[in-house]
């Protein structure tokens, strides 16, 4: 596994791989890795001829308050499960790398629409931070694929638009979420949770597989679903941000014709704010 940690070793190692003839895959991550992350970079081996995962705790994708002074760094111990997973590239930038002009007086990728729903709403600036270095670090990859995880669906779908939108020529796929053996999403803010909230937290997919069931045998409507999904993360202890019923294929409110729908929410628990979903296919 090869380290680099500016853009002009990271563009010259792309190049080298590209007049060879190979396909690139990439993974993006913050870091602090879990198994999802690895699964993520499993099928990036697999359907390409090279990988390359990015660590880089974004700091335009926190709001103020949130926890991007106390995210986890586990740069080492990351170092060698990338290495245990045959990675061929990682690229570690720092601050000034990607963010020449500033935090404050850099350019901003907006993608509009998606970007002030769900938890957006709750998170106003954060998916503009994400869209700006997501597409910084496709600018400089180049990659034929580039992979995220469904946990963060709002977040995959923002990423898709802005490739479609900018004419970027990397097919983004989105990975099935992978969870613990008790439900809960795998994420790196898991590890914020004390033994309690841990035992708590699966709470979450329990009340979204109860809300599929109702939903896909028509038991509720769309708004009582909600409603109640709501109430049982609040009476379990949570704080639930939202609790919704949306068109699959691009977040919009949900009509009677729709087939394709999701059930998305993002709750805190203890310091930890936790998001996950689930779909569901609608009989005709």
């Amino acid at each position: 596994m090869k380290t680099v940690v500016n853009l002009p070793g990271l563009r010259q190692v792309i190049s080298d791989w590209k007049k060879h003839g190979n396909r690139i895959a990439f993974v993006p991550t913050m870091g602090n890795l879990h198994d999802g992350h690895l699964t993520l970079l499993e099928k990036a081996r697999e359907i390409s001829d090279r990988s390359v995962v990015s660590i880089f705790v974004n700091p335009i994708q926190f709001g103020k308050g949130e926890d991007y002074e106390n995210y986890p760094s586990t740069l080492e111990a990351d170092g060698k499960k990338l290495r245990s997973s045959k990675l061929d590239l990682l690229f570690t930038p720092d601050l000034k790398e990607l963010y020449p002009g500033g935090v404050d007086a850099d350019t901003r990728v907006n993608v509009p629409g998606l970007s002030t729903i769900l938890c957006g709403k709750f998170r106003p600036d954060h998916f503009s931070g994400v869209a700006t270095v997501v597409t910084k670090l496709l600018i400089n990859v180049t990659p034929d694929y580039a992979l995220f995880g469904e946990k963060d669906y709002q977040q995959l779908l923002v990423i898709r638009r802005l490739v479609y939108d900018l004419c970027i020529p990397t097919e983004i796929i989105g990975m099935p979420i992978v969870r613990e053996a008790d439900g809960l999403a795998m994420s790196s803010r898991n590890g914020y949770l004390n033994q309690k909230q841990r035992r708590l937290a699966p709470v979450i997919y329990k009340t979204l597989q109860a809300a599929a069931t109702k939903l896909h045998k028509r038991q509720a409507d769309i708004v009582s679903i909600e409603t109640e999904g709501m109430l049982a993360l609040e009476s379990a202890g949570l704080r639930p941000e939202y609790f919704s019923v949306r068109r699959t294929s691009d977040l919009g409110e949900s009509g009677p014709e729709d087939r394709g729908l999701s059930i998305l929410t993002a709750a805190w628990l203890g310091p930890a704010r936790l998001i996950d979903n689930i779909k569901v296919v609608m009989d005709q």
